[in-house]
């Protein structure tokens, strides 16, 4: 029996991240093909894809900047506002930054 690993970038997504995926796959990475598949405009296909890309880095980030994840994390999902996680991010690297 062979135990299976799951990548670290991988935890961080949802069942329609998954599912998401999938299609693109599915449809050999043809946005147009996944637009149609989902009813939706190109432009809101590479939006999300755009996003889904931005989870996946901030998995990287994680591990060296927890907080700093948790922001961009806010931020992708519309929870905070792009100038507002820029802000907080900027603050708290200024502050690591003078505790050294």
């Amino acid at each position: 029996m062979m135990l299976e690993v799951v990548p670290e970038w991988m935890t961080n997504l949802d069942d329609e991240d998954i599912s998401f995926i999938k299609k693109f796959i599915m449809a050999s990475g043809s946005l147009k093909e996944v637009a149609n598949q989902y009813c939706v405009t190109y432009p809101t296909v590479r939006l999300r894809l755009d996003r889904l890309i931005q989870k996946i880095k901030i998995s990287e980030d994680n591990a060296n900047e927890p907080y700093v994840a948790l922001i961009k994390r806010l931020a992708i999902n519309e929870k905070i506002d792009f100038d507002t996680a820029k802000i907080l991010i900027s603050e708290y690297k200024k502050i690591r930054k003078e505790g050294k």
